[in-house]
């Protein structure tokens, strides 16, 4: 086997490392709000009833954004429910999950939580099974000083000052027909954009996220996004993406290429917004906000728990519990890579979701809250990703696949932060069964290693659980060495490494 190699020079920038990438997202759906954030009994709850436990682990994973309420929840949802005397609240039907909807939590409650966390709310406004005029209700109230009924109305709930939220989505995976209020493109592009423009009538500056397709496997996919921005491309600033990655027929192979599938995504997707920039002639570009992805494996028996049918409504149940594997964590920092060397495209991602439904952060009711193998590549990514992505020439051998033909057994992205000369590279090794060595040409100079840690396993299905999430963490790589301007190190195999470099 030929040596994999990197060739890194921050000369050749693709674009800002971007916090908003480092994104992750909180729906109404089984225990992600309810005993996930929000835990009143719980003996870390504060005076809110938001876990103080749970808070930490989100700092530690370093979440950016937390895009909320939905997600399939919000195309059938009355924000107007969750505002107000908690008692006075209805108690609603869930259709997407359901479920029962106590609206204990809500809009001011939810802000009180992102301002505990230090993240910065993405909301989502209902266009399923309502429109413009609630989408300009629910801005006036989360974001006029005063003055108005709404406006006024928060700050009698509590909320003196406005939340300025400025990202909003227009609507969720309308292209999906299990969505409450499902549209075809024209339908739903034609709102999008009435909906845009009014809200942009209160305040012209927020950034607007129209909804493309709820995966590439869809057979709207493509047709979907040329349509919706043909009718909104001037009202809005981003289009989403929604990826969701599984073993499948253990397909071990293909899953840890998922990336391949993520890069073919992202590239679609823009193309297909600079051809509707081309044929209407229109100057700005643009971008992509990858709010939905992550590993999620439906067959799972010991994970996935069918939704509640018949006269069953539950409140907060038990709903999309993945256990993840270290095989999974390895496909999430590969995922990770991707986002990141397409930051000139990507503008924001969010990873589904944060607590309890297929997340990194498990909790249990009243008890324990434990780490997914997830939770690593995440954090570490966030934490020392900084300043610009940089163009990677990467040389690799390649294994064939049964999804996506033959693809590099190496993948990588590096990172490069001018003020503190630190350069932090990123890699994954998608053999099976063999180690990977690795070479970085550093084209710039001479470099000292500050850290190199990998994250593996000999046995790459090993799952964390509340008894055990210790066992397998990142640790240091003890193979990599500097010589000059080359990095070399050995790579295990199903492998997530970090390594990080000062100028010498």
């Amino acid at each position: 086997m030929s040596t994999p190699r990197l060739t890194i020079d921050p000369a050749f920038v693709v674009g800002p490392v971007r916090r908003r990438t480092f994104g992750s997202f909180v729906e109404h759906l089984g225990r992600c709000v309810y005993t996930g954030i929000h835990d009143p009994g719980h003996p870390t709850a504060d005076e809110d009833g938001f876990r103080g436990d749970v808070v930490e682990l989100v700092k530690e994973l370093g979440i950016s954004t937390v895009r909320y309420p939905g997600g399939n929840f919000v195309s059938g949802y009355r924000w107007e429910d969750g505002i107000g005397p908690v008692e006075e609240r209805p108690r609603r039907l869930d259709l997407a999950w359901h479920s029962t909807e106590p609206n204990t939590v809500g809009l001011d409650e939810f802000m009180v939580w992102a301002a505990k966390a230090g993240v910065e709310p993405m909301m989502a406004i209902n266009l399923g099974t309502r429109g413009v005029h609630e989408a300009m209700d629910v801005l006036e109230y989360t974001n006029i000083a005063g003055g108005t009924m709404l406006s006024d109305l928060r700050r009698a709930n509590g909320a003196e000052e406005p939340y300025r939220v400025s990202m909003w989505c227009l609507g969720n995976e309308m292209d999906g027909p299990w969505q409450t209020g499902h549209k075809t493109p024209e339908e739903y592009g034609r709102l999008a954009a009435e909906t845009a423009r009014a809200m942009r009538q209160i305040q012209p500056d927020l950034e607007l996220v129209a909804c493309g397709s709820s995966s590439s496997s869809m057979a709207t996919f493509g047709t979907w996004e040329h349509t919706v921005l043909t009718e909104t491309y001037d009202l809005v600033d981003l289009i989403s993406a929604h990826a969701y990655y599984c073993e499948g027929d253990s397909d071990l192979g293909s899953f840890l290429a998922s990336a391949v599938d993520m890069d073919h995504f992202i590239d679609s997707v823009a193309a297909t917004a600079d051809a509707v920039r081309a044929a209407g002639k229109h100057t700005k570009r643009i971008n992509i906000s990858f709010d939905e992805w992550n590993v999620w494996d439906q067959a799972r028996v010991e994970s996935y728990i069918p939704s509640p049918t018949g006269d069953d409504w539950p409140v907060a149940p038990s709903l999309l519990e993945d256990h993840y594997t270290v095989a999974d964590a390895v496909v999430v920092g590969n995922l990770l890579i991707s986002l990141l060397r397409h930051t000139d495209r990507v503008h924001s991602a969010s990873q589904a979701q944060l607590v309890n439904v297929i997340a990194p952060i498990m909790t249990e009711p009243g008890g324990r809250a434990w780490k997914q193998t997830i939770f690593h590549p995440f954090a570490l990514t966030s934490r020392h990703a900084k300043g610009d992505v940089l163009q990677v020439v990467l040389e690799s051998p390649t294994y064939e696949t049964t999804r996506f033909g033959e693809v590099p057994l190496l993948d990588a992205v590096a990172t490069f932060d001018a003020e503190s000369g630190e350069l932090t590279v990123f890699a994954v090794n998608r053999s099976q069964g063999e180690a990977l060595p690795l070479a970085i040409d550093l084209r710039d100079g001479a470099y000292e290693l500050v850290e190199a840690v990998t994250y593996s396993s000999d046995d790459h299905a090993w799952q964390a659980s509340a008894d055990d999430d210790t066992s397998v963490l990142p640790v240091a790589n003890t193979t990599a060495t500097v010589d000059g301007a080359t990095v070399t190190a050995t790579l295990p195999a199903v492998s997530w490494s970090m390594f990080r470099l000062a100028r010498g």
